[in-house]
């Protein structure tokens, strides 16, 4: 089965920025999970030069779940990419 990795590059100063937005990423992490699309999740060895990564089941569901990642709204990440 093929899988479908979404890359996320860090904004300036994720360390300060993170904290406020990680209940609910956390939360939608899980929700992404128990669906069944979300196998793994995690930050490199230093997050803000290195980024953080997931890997899903399909390229729609890392796409639906970057769109609407507070992360991703609230600044927390530059940019993310989909690759199989």
């Amino acid at each position: 089965m093929k899988k479908h990795v979404l890359f996320y590059e860090s904004a300036d100063d994720v360390a300060s920025k993170a904290p406020p937005h990680v209940p609910a990423h956390w939360e939608r992490c899980q929700e992404f999970h128990a669906r069944g699309m979300m196998l793994m999740v995690g930050t490199f060895a230093d997050p803000q030069t290195e980024g953080s990564m997931a890997i899903f089941t399909t390229r729609e569901g890392a796409e639906e779940f970057a769109t609407g990642d507070p992360f991703v709204l609230n600044g927390v990440v530059r940019s993310w990419e989909v690759r199989e």
